[in-house]
C-alpha cells in the first residue's frame, strides 16, 4: 500500500513525527487509531470529499475548517489535529492521503499494545496461518455477500479472550483496509509492528519444531548479519526434508535438504 512519491513522501514522514508526538503524551492509542481508521475510509466512500481535501488550489485552512466541521464530537481532539495536519499537506495522489492515514493508524494500534509488541508480532502471524490454513474460514472472511459486521463477529468469537486488544482492532480493520486480502492486510501489519520496534521480520520454514534456544541462536545470527533486531515467524514445513528457509524481506537464505537435492538433480539432468 505505502508506495508513496514526491510530496506524499514528504507528508508522511513528518506525519509520522507527529503521530510519534501525540501517542508520547499518553493519549489513548488504540482511540487515535480507530479514529484514523474511520477517517481513511471515509476519503475513499466519498470521492466528493476527497476531491476537496487534497485540492491544492483550495486555502489549507478552509480543508482544516471543513475537517474539523465534518469530525467535531466524533473523533479525538488529538486524532482531529493529526487528521488536520494531514489535510494541510500536499499529497501527490489524492488516493495517498486516505492510505497514509490508514499507515498512520496501524502505527496507533500497533502502539497500543505497549510492551506486548512481541505477543502482538505472534498473535498476528497466527492469525494469519489460521486464515491461510482454513479455506472455509478465508471463503467467509472474503465473500462479498456477508456483511462487514458479520465478519467481525465471526473473528470475535474466533479471537474472544484469546488475543490482545490490539490485534482484534488489527483483524477487523482488515475486513475493511485497503489490501486485496485479510491475509495480505495482516501479514503487512505484522512487518509494521517490527517496524515500529525498529526490527525486521523473518520467516522461517524448519522441517521440524525449533527449540526455544534455537529460535534465539538463528534470531542473534540474523541480528549479527542484518544489523538490527529481528522477528521470526516459524512454519514447520516437513516438504524441506532438513535444513532451514529462511525469507527476510527480498533476501532468501535456503539451506534445506530439499533445495540442495533439487539442485543435485538440476546438476544430474544438464
Amino acid at each position: 500500500m505505502m508506495s508513496m512519491r514526491g510530496a506524499s513522501a514528504d507528508a508522511m514522514a513528518d506525519l509520522r513525527d507527529e503521530l510519534g508526538s501525540v501517542l508520547s503524551g499518553g493519549t489513548d492509542a488504540e482511540r487515535v487509531g480507530d479514529d484514523l481508521f474511520s477517517v481513511a475510509r471515509l476519503l475513499r466512500s466519498d470521492a466528493g470529499l476527497r476531491r476537496v481535501v487534497t485540492d491544492v488550489s483550495i486555502p489549507a485552512d478552509a480543508k482544516q475548517g471543513l475537517v474539523r466541521e465534518i469530525l467535531a464530537g466524533k473523533a479525538d481532539d488529538r486524532s482531529l489535529s493529526l487528521i488536520s495536519t494531514a489535510v494541510g499537506h500536499r499529497w501527490t495522489a489524492s488516493r495517498d492521503l486516505a492510505d497514509a492515514l490508514e499507515r498512520l493508524g496501524e502505527i496507533a494500534v500497533v502502539r497500543s499494545a505497549g510492551d506486548e509488541s512481541e505477543r502482538l508480532g505472534d498473535e498476528l502471524f497466527t492469525v494469519t496461518q489460521l486464515v491461510n490454513d482454513n479455506p472455509g474460514l478465508r471463503d467467509a472472511l472474503s465473500d462479498p455477500a456477508r456483511s462487514v459486521d458479520d465478519k467481525s463477529a465471526l473473528l470475535g468469537r474466533l479471537l474472544d479472550g484469546k488475543a490482545l486488544p490490539a490485534t482484534v482492532t488489527l483483524a477487523e480493520q482488515a475486513l475493511t483496509g485497503s489490501y486485496r486480502t485479510v491475509s495480505a492486510a495482516l501479514t503487512e501489519y505484522q512487518k509494521v509492528a517490527a517496524e515500529v520496534h525498529d526490527e525486521s521480520v523473518a520467516q522461517v520454514r524448519s522441517a521440524r519444531a525449533l527449540s526455544e534456544q534455537e529460535q534465539q541462536r538463528l534470531a542473534e545470527a540474523l541480528r549479527r548479519q542484518y544489523g538490527r533486531s529481528i522477528h521470526l515467524n516459524v512454519l514447520v514445513d516437513p516438504h524441506l526434508v532438513g535444513g532451514l528457509r529462511v525469507e527476510i524481506g527480498d533476501d532468501v537464505i535456503d539451506g534445506s535438504v530439499s533445495s540442495r537435492l533439487d539442485d543435485a538433480r538440476r546438476r544430474l539432468a544438464g
